[in-house]
């Protein structure tokens, strides 16, 4: 039996965090995790590049349903805090599109310091470790029985991530120690995902697969600007995964496929102005053929724009400008980003992330009902969540 300050379980973005900043106050820090590399998501995130942080990362970019929770982590530890520690082990990074920061080389140099920052903090990560049980022993210990041994510690603190990507390692670990001690799990779901299609839709929009255009994407509760990317599934690109963590199962959605124009009116325009011109050949000026080939109809594509009435060139408008379909679901946890739900906020501290009625217990990262937007914001919790409980444990 080993006896230590603080139990990490999990070594991925907020389980490290936590760790190099427990060990800087001397705490004997021990993380545990069952995968064979740490950090694995962190490897694969950004295309290889990680997407660590943004700059424009504040609480209005988080859903949770208690939406203050967040607050007072993310001011405490800031994205700017994480840049200077990335400027500090001069890792070179750039940014690419909406704050959005990655790194120029690979996302193995964001593991490297982290890693660094541990080692350099007398941290021990132990890898390819399986946890059997978790309990607590009287009022002050917490004892885990793993496949490395037995382990006490005053603080545990409970990392170990969500359920997106399970390729990766993921797991319900978190949500089930949760249970344990008696707190409130909200129900998961996966975020930042792929929108399904039925057979009919899908098989309408087949031909589009690979197809990218700019849109405004909404429901009923929010909207995003960005790309749209056909797929032979389906919807995703950035504005539809940003969506679907808004989106409930059973709602249509609304797609604006030239934001910046209103159709109607340019059609009008140009009928004045080139009333010989064919529809298909004005609007092929603004979007890709194949899109202008699905989503208006031949007989309709091929006449002038002086042969028709407001009312038609109205109704070819609506087809680009307010698209509205009804995605069948998800592509699920296979390739979510992220999940949302998760352990209640209710039941943790803000300034802390220790359990309210258990002193010692706590939660950080994507296991806490708090999840980011596309572009960097669930590492930046991760980054302060743990940043907040590395202080107290």
């Amino acid at each position: 039996m080993q006896d230590v300050d603080v139990i990490i379980i999990g070594a991925g973005a907020a389980g490290l965090m936590c760790a190099l900043e427990a060990g800087k106050r001397q705490r004997r820090v021990l993380v545990l995790d069952q995968a064979n590399k740490a950090g694995k998501k962190i490897l694969m995130s950004g295309g290889g590049r990680c997407n660590f942080t943004n700059y424009y990362s504040s609480p209005e970019q988080f859903i949770s349903h208690n939406p203050h929770f967040c607050k007072s982590a993310l001011t405490r530890f800031t994205q700017w805090d994480f840049i200077e520690l990335v400027k500090k082990h001069k890792i070179p990074f750039h940014e690419k599109t909406l704050g959005q920061l990655f790194c120029d080389n690979k996302s193995s140099d964001i593991v490297a310091m982290l890693l660094k920052e541990c080692e350099q903090a007398q941290v021990t990560v132990s890898l390819s470790t399986q946890i059997e049980r978790v309990e607590k022993i009287g009022d002050e210990r917490f004892k885990v029985n793993s496949s490395r041994g037995v382990f006490h510690a005053r603080s545990l603190v409970v990392a170990s991530g969500g359920l997106s990507i399970p390729t990766m390692g993921s797991s319900p670990f978190a949500y089930k120690i949760a249970e344990q001690f008696g707190l409130k799990v909200w129900p998961t779901r996966a975020g930042l995902v792929p929108l399904t299609l039925d057979v009919q839709d899908k098989e309408r929009l087949s031909v589009l697969s690979g197809v990218a255009v700019d849109s405004l994407v909404e429901n009923e509760r929010m909207s995003f600007r960005e790309n749209t990317l056909f797929t032979h599934r389906g919807l995703s690109g950035p504005a539809i995964l940003q969506l679907s963590s808004y989106w409930q199962a059973g709602e249509s959605i609304r797609i604006n496929m030239l934001p910046e124009m209103v159709l109607a009116d340019a059609l009008k325009t140009a009928r004045t102005a080139s009333p010989l011109k064919q529809v298909n050949t004005l609007l092929c000026q603004f979007l890709p053929r194949r899109v202008v080939e699905v989503f208006v109809a031949l007989d309709m594509a091929e006449k002038k724009l002086g042969d028709l009435s407001n009312k038609e060139l109205e109704q070819v408008a609506r087809q680009i400008n307010q698209w509205e379909i009804k995605p069948n679901g998800t592509e699920g946890y296979r390739t979510a980003e992220v999940t949302l739900g998760g352990v209640d906020c209710h039941a943790l501290s803000s300034k802390t992330m220790q359990v309210n009625e258990m002193d010692g217990l706590y939660f950080i990262g994507e296991a806490v009902d708090v999840t980011g937007w596309l572009g960097g914001y669930n590492f930046q919790w991760a980054w302060s969540s743990g940043w907040a409980a590395g202080q107290v444990v």
